[in-house]
């Protein structure tokens, strides 16, 4: 009994990952510069029946409507991890279209440049791989892949907002994982 009672206790005291969505373990926090972030929420991107990534949302304060997480200000970060191997033309055409559907024209060609050089970071992709996109306001949007800066950081909080969209915008990439990265909110 007391052997059992040290395990429960053990177990107990143990950090616990706050989501784990298949198999891809999430911390409940993140920091991200100076700020901490919290697990906003956290869902699987599928495209026909394939699990193609874990999406998961860090930010400063939990949001559950789409509109208040895009309007949140302050460094953020969103966290893919593959389920699959997707070629660097995959990973691009994706993030352009999901771009393109959920921006005007306009603010897509004020963008163009910074688009370009968002896509020119990516490569191929393996299974298990981590790709963070994060945004701190004193220097941009940066992408980090399996531990590995990509690039520089490319400017302005309105290029944060406009990938945001890619999942949390009004035609998202998959629309259970903006729930989901809404923590089940709409």
């Amino acid at each position: 009994m007391k052997r059992w009672l040290a395990l429960m206790f053990l177990l107990c005291a143990l950090p616990v990952s706050a989501l784990e969505v298949a198999g891809v373990k999430l911390a409940d926090k993140a920091t991200l510069g100076a700020q901490e972030l919290v697990l906003n929420g956290a869902g699987i991107r599928t495209r026909v029946f394939f699990k193609v990534y874990v999406g998961a949302l860090y930010m400063a304060e939990k949001k559950s409507a789409a509109a208040d997480a895009l309007a949140q200000k302050g460094a953020k970060r969103v966290a893919l991890t593959l389920l699959r191997e997707l070629s660097a033309k995959q990973l691009t055409e994706a993030f352009d279209g999901g771009i393109q559907a959920n921006n005007s024209a306009a603010e897509v060609e004020a963008m163009k440049p910074r688009i370009t050089e968002l896509l020119a970071l990516f490569t191929d992709g393996k299974e298990g791989d981590v790709i963070l996109i994060d945004f701190l306001p004193a220097s941009g949007t940066a992408v980090t892949v399996n531990a590995a800066v990509k690039g520089k950081p490319i400017a302005g909080e309105d290029f944060y907002r406009a990938l945001l969209r890619i999942w949390l915008g009004d035609k998202p990439v998959d629309e259970d994982l903006k729930k989901a990265m809404l923590g089940g909110g709409s």
